[in-house]
């Protein structure tokens, strides 16, 4: 495929989501012979000036390819439409349980992006990070590649390898890298007691994912760093994109006896409130959540709820946005779409997946690029000072917040 039908096919399909949705959103108060499905006709005549008035033959399965992967983003950057064979695939693999590289993705901009790598996998040990691009996977293109498909191909055999070109924001030009696929090993959660900031002992408890069973393992750490004296807490989630979405929830009931925790809503799917049980509250300490770019899913449940309870101060970077509930609905023909039916709401009514969770104080890693979006929800970003070397900023910022709430 040349250079520019490549143009044609991402100019096309843009232009087919453009019209798609104007079509929608115009329906929405338009008379019954205006509504969205009516604009499928405007779709059917641009197909067919492609067809016919295009400067050589197009490959009509691609353009359509397209504008349904450019549809899918523009709602839904965790979408996937898998086409019949790709479904078969993805429901034969998914849950195997195989060797991976420890990569948890999404779309933006038509690209896969890598929303965090798992501490002590292949990808982080490569150094992959939160934002950085995918351009290829066994030198296939990621472009318009769905994202449940992707995932797929990131799994396999221990020991063997998958080769991969990626985009970073320090690096101009494409990364070549090789990275071995082995068992996935969850970090465990850690506790500390911390007796240098400030009058009172502090117990910091850091983890990486939310995988079942966290809630458990950080009750625990919570238990143990009280009997050895704490007076305040700090929850560690940054980088912490993995796990249920009910373990999020488990989270912030540890901290929280009443009130609503989150609530979830779709379309089709009534609204389902998710309150407090005070009975699984296990502590009242003053409690600062630590945030940032790499925060999703679970993590951003938990965080959410106890910022908008008032239960703790969170700071850090905005998060990655990414709560929701996802279903597969299957076509006529086999294939498949992967969709997001119910979003996760914050008590106050904040949409996760939309909005993300913008800490109460904002504070950005000393050498991070922070992708704000120019959303004036998310607010500025306080700039990463000069720093000493291995000075963690949002750390040092949360001690300074741990301090001034008062018992």
């Amino acid at each position: 495929m040349n250079g520019r039908f490549k143009f044609a096919v991402v100019a096309s399909s843009t232009c087919l989501v453009i019209l798609l949705l104007f079509g929608a959103v115009r329906g929405r108060g338009a008379p019954a012979g205006d509504q969205p499905y009516t604009q499928l006709g405007v779709y059917t005549d641009v197909l067919s000036h492609i067809k016919q008035d295009y400067v050589e033959e197009p490959d009509m399965k691609a353009v359509t390819a397209g504008a349904i992967n450019g549809m899918l983003e523009a709602l839904d950057p965790f979408a996937s439409y898998l086409n019949a064979d790709q479904y078969k695939q993805y429901q034969k693999e998914k849950g195997t349980g195989k060797a991976d590289v420890g990569l948890t993705l999404a779309r933006r901009l038509g690209y896969l992006t890598v929303v965090d790598a798992l501490p002590g996998s292949a990808a982080a040990k490569a150094g992959l990070s939160t934002n950085d691009v995918i351009e290829s996977i066994n030198n296939i293109a990621t472009r318009d590649m769905p994202l449940a498909f992707a995932e797929i191909l990131l799994q396999g055999e221990p020991g063997s390898s998958i080769e991969m070109s990626v985009l970073t924001p320090k690096q101009a030009d494409p990364q070549k890298m090789t990275l071995v696929r082995a068992p996935l090993i969850y970090p465990a959660v850690s506790g500390k007691l911390v007796t240098d900031q400030g009058p009172d002992p502090v117990g910091l408890i850091t983890t990486s994912t939310l995988q079942t069973g966290r809630a458990k393992d950080i009750a625990q750490k919570i238990t143990d760093l009280e009997k050895q004296g704490a007076k305040r807490l700090m929850l560690d989630l940054r980088y912490c994109g993995l796990g249920p979405d009910d373990e999020g929830i488990a989270v912030a009931n540890l901290f929280m006896d009443k009130g609503l925790i989150t609530y979830t809503q779709g379309q089709k799917s009534p609204r389902q409130d998710h309150p407090a049980t005070a009975s699984k509250a296990i502590t009242k300490l003053p409690l600062v959540v630590l945030v940032n770019r790499g925060t999703a899913g679970a993590a951003e449940i938990a965080a959410g709820a106890l910022l908008d309870s008032k239960r703790a101060t969170v700071v850090g970077e905005p998060t990655y946005g990414d709560a929701a509930i996802r279903k597969a609905i299957t076509m006529d023909d086999g294939s498949a779409v992967i969709l997001s039916v119910a979003k996760y709401y914050t008590p106050s009514g904040k949409s996760i997946q939309d909005v993300h969770v913008t800490p109460s104080v904002l504070q950005a890693e000393t050498t991070a690029i922070v992708e704000n979006d120019d959303d004036p929800a998310n607010g500025p970003v306080a700039p990463a000072q000069p720093a000493k070397p291995g000075e963690d900023e949002i750390l040092k910022h949360g001690y300074e917040s741990l301090r001034t709430i008062t018992p």
